[in-house]
């Protein structure tokens, strides 16, 4: 009996890790003339995105908020879908959350008003 709650288990376990095509390392879009690499890893339940390595005028420099979580507590909705929250280095302030993944290319959007006004970027997946 255990061990085909084991089996279920690792089943289950790697079937939500094909279905969840957000992890990886993300390229963001620049913001304010800056942008980073985002690696989006399981945490907990739900994804968490972490900054890798920062740019600025497309040269690479030590940003202070390398190390920092940009993608917190993201968690599938199915068919590609996300919802969580994201922090905008720019004005160090946390949003609702939406990201959709469709191979290579993701939409995320940080949203205010109960998701009524979002803003949106379109992040590329290099790894």
């Amino acid at each position: 009996m255990k061990l085909l709650a084991a089996a279920t288990a690792f089943l289950l376990a790697a079937t939500a890790a094909g279905a969840d095509p957000i992890e990886g390392v993300w390229q963001t879009q620049p913001d304010e003339g800056a942008f980073a690499y985002v690696t989006i890893a399981p945490c907990g339940s739900a994804f968490c995105g972490t900054i890798s390595r920062t740019f600025k005028d497309k040269s690479e420099y030590k940003s202070p908020n390398i190390g920092r979580q940009i993608v917190i507590d993201m968690a599938a909705q199915g068919g590609g879908n996300y919802e969580g929250k994201v922090w905008r280095p720019a004005n160090n302030k946390v949003y609702q959350g939406k990201a959709s993944v469709a191979g290579d290319r993701m939409s995320l959007s940080g949203c205010v008003a109960g998701g009524l006004l979002c803003k949106s970027q379109n992040w590329v997946r290099i790894q």
